[in-house]
């Protein structure tokens, strides 16, 4: 992190991106490390700086949806309309990609992943750069690792290995943006964020349905069965099955914590192995606190995180596909 004055710190990390350097920077969603998409050799290091597979696709940042038929071609009516109203947001659209967009950004797919990102800093640094240059610009963390939501968070997993981190604070939404691509005049969530279905459904007049990923055609980022995963084993149980499996693994002798949403009574309260974290009940005040809370528990070395499942609705469906992943990587870890 730079203690250069906010106006100095965006040209300067636009100077280094120009150059081919690797800036991380906030958005509303998470840190985003970013990279000139011209550059083939600072793509290269986003990849290796991350460990990500070549073949994962990232998403591109730019400033405005004036700018997008640069970046993609053959843009449906549904794009233009959610676009319209939901940039600057946490929403990426999938889109037939313009020779202007490299295939080492698209995991080479015809596709790519476009949103314009609302954070003041992110938004002044793609205005320094001038339309004709945009970021690639996947979450600032280890491939499969909890996305960071602090610039603190990027200083500690990649620290000297990024060029500059621009830091805005924490970031508002916490979840990773939603992402929608098109089938006819159907949109399609292929990976749910901070963009909820029923807004998407609101604009669109109900034309958008959630994609099964036995289906899926394109890759886009962040749908693996694993990711979004602390070190330490997570595991997501419902609340009336939840003590009780916190007690049967502290009285093993196991550090537990429980990270719960709602009131309901836990059997636990004798066991000095267990722990006890209360999380919002409301979507969007969870959503903002979730991968920071991860990390928190993370470092403190518990033998085992134990998840309340979210509710199944509309407004928890990111925070549920998130959970269910991390889980998915203890799974493997196991």
């Amino acid at each position: 992190m730079t203690s250069l004055e906010p106006h100095s710190q965006i040209i300067a990390a636009a100077a280094l991106l120009r150059a081919g350097g690797v800036v991380a920077f906030p958005t509303e969603t998470v840190y985003g490390l970013g990279a000139d998409i011209s550059s083939p050799s600072a793509v290269r290091r986003l990849f290796e700086i991350k460990k990500r597979p070549v073949n994962h696709p990232l998403i591109v940042h730019f400033a405005g949806s004036s700018h997008l038929q640069r970046w993609a071609q053959e843009v449906p009516e549904q794009a233009w309309q959610l676009a319209e109203y939901f940039w600057p947001g946490p929403l990426t659209l999938i889109l037939r990609r313009s020779r202007h967009v490299p295939e080492s950004v698209t995991g080479g797919q015809d596709t790519v992943g476009l949103r314009v990102p609302d954070h003041p800093v992110a938004l002044a640094l793609l205005n320094a750069l001038g339309p004709e240059k945009v970021l690639a610009a996947p979450s600032a963390n280890r491939f499969g690792r909890i996305s960071p939501t602090t610039a603190a968070h990027v200083q500690e997993e990649l620290g000297k290995s990024v060029d500059m981190i621009l830091d805005g604070g924490p970031c508002r939404v916490g979840l990773e943006s939603t992402i929608v691509g098109f089938d006819g005049e159907m949109a399609v969530i292929l990976r749910p964020g901070g963009i909820p279905l029923p807004a998407l459904a609101e604009v669109l007049k109900g034309r958008v349905v959630l994609s099964g990923q036995e289906k899926r055609a394109v890759r886009v980022p962040g749908a693996l069965k694993s990711h979004y995963a602390p070190e330490t084993p997570l595991e997501l149980w419902h609340s009336e099955l939840l003590s009780h499996r916190a007690l049967e693994l502290g009285t093993k002798g196991l550090r537990i914590v429980i990270i719960a949403w709602s009131d309901r009574q836990m059997d636990h309260a004798e066991n000095k192995n267990i722990a006890h974290f209360p999380m919002p009940a409301e979507p969007a005040a969870y959503g903002r606190l979730l991968y920071g809370t991860l990390r928190r528990f993370d470092q403190e070395r518990f033998d085992r995180l134990l998840v309340e499942a979210p509710p199944d609705k509309p407004g928890w469906m990111a925070i549920a596909d998130r959970l269910q992943r991390a889980s998915c990587a203890a799974q493997r870890d196991d």
